[in-house]
């Protein structure tokens, strides 16, 4: 894998990306930015339809650039450890692991709150970082500059009463994140960690189509999901050790 450069393009040549929850709009701005940077994209959705024509809109915009899609079930930890045994051994590595499966739930009051949303999000925002985390460790401590990345949010640091379903289980990933932070540090010996695994930190994401439903709003302290994608590409950029265990802010610390 080639190191970076500043203007962008061909920054990950070589390299080879799998991005978990590719078909949302942050899935899809980040595979366009992945791929703009030379890597190999290998995203996984569980919707087949929405996640097709992400990967074809990637193809699109970069027409010399591989972009895969995979239909996973990512609440099926054999499936996910199947998804990057396929993925290593067809493109021979893995140098990273987006997580951008996202979910929200949230009540009125805190005694309103109705613990089958806490039941969907310990899936879609715990379930889906462990089996991710598990699956894909020893590729991307085989990389020799791996990156595992999570987007988090604020709110999981400074909860509000309703959301105390969406705050625990962001914080518990984030926890199993900075976990696997120090798997990553201690198996890199007195030279440091070869691989990263970082936590993105926003309040929430705005795209276009929320714009133009809601012209009026300012989404005050909202990251825009290129600027996401742009962010999680500038990741490999800084060695290992400075960004391992750490969170990065896109938004204002709380």
């Amino acid at each position: 894998m080639t190191s970076s450069t500043s203007n962008g393009t061909g920054r990950l040549d070589g390299a080879v990306v799998a991005v978990a929850g590719a078909a949302g709009p942050a899935g899809r701005a980040t595979l366009l930015r992945l791929a703009e940077a030379g890597a190999t994209v290998v995203a996984a959705d569980a919707d087949p339809v929405r996640l097709a024509e992400a990967v074809d809109a990637a193809r699109y915009a970069h027409g010399g650039a591989t972009v895969t899609g995979d239909t996973v079930d990512l609440l099926d930890l054999e499936a996910t450890r199947q998804w990057a045994d396929r993925t290593d051994k067809e493109f021979g590595r893995i140098d990273g692991l987006v997580h951008l499966v996202g979910g929200w739930r949230g009540s009125r009051t805190f005694a309103e709150t109705d613990l089958a949303d806490w039941e969907l999000l310990e899936k879609l925002l715990i379930r889906t970082v462990q089996h991710t985390s598990l699956a894909f460790h020893d590729a991307l401590l085989r990389s020799g500059n791996g990156r595992y990345l999570l987007v988090s949010a604020a709110g999981a640091g400074k909860p509000t009463a309703g959301n105390a379903a969406y705050a625990a289980a962001k914080s518990a990933a984030e926890a199993w994140t900075l976990a696997l932070g120090d798997s990553f540090r201690k198996l890199g010996g007195d030279d440091g960690p070869s691989a990263a695994a970082a936590i993105l930190v926003i309040k929430a994401l705005v795209h276009d189509a929320m714009r133009a439903e809601r012209p009026q709003a300012k989404f005050e302290g909202f990251t825009d999901v290129t600027d996401l994608a742009k962010a999680i590409v500038d990741v490999w950029d800084r060695p290992a050790r400075e960004v391992n265990g750490n969170r990065l802010w896109l938004t204002p610390r709380p």
